[in-house]
């Protein structure tokens, strides 16, 4: 199992993801995001694990407002914000391979 977790240093649902692999001896890579950002693969990979972008935008961020998320029509354009505004991404991120969620979703982490 290789677990990263995607997240912002004050979420609170980072910290209680990292909680719960810990608390499991689970180990895992942990990534600010607003720091690193994410890759385009990584990106993509996620992307296709969630069912699409719509999931991974935190549209009540700051960022997302600030960019004018909101009137971009394509999809491309979008996409291309969020990468280079990594703190637009709802978190935590947690990807093991091509399997991955947003948010605190321990139900599914157990099946992993």
């Amino acid at each position: 199992m290789n677990i990263q977790i995607f997240g912002k240093p004050k979420c609170f649902d980072t910290k209680k993801a990292e909680r719960y692999f810990k608390e499991r001896g689970i180990k895992y890579q942990s990534i600010d995001i607003v720091k690193y950002g994410m890759s385009k693969g990584e990106y993509l990979s996620v992307k296709t694990a969630v069912g699409g972008m719509e999931p991974l935008i935190d549209k009540n961020s700051k960022e997302y407002e600030n960019n004018y998320i909101s009137h971009l029509a394509l999809e491309n354009d979008i996409e291309e914000k969020l990468l280079s505004n990594p703190a637009m991404f709802k978190t935590p991120i947690v990807r093991n391979g091509g399997k991955a969620t947003v948010g605190y979703v321990p139900d599914l982490w157990k099946s992993w």
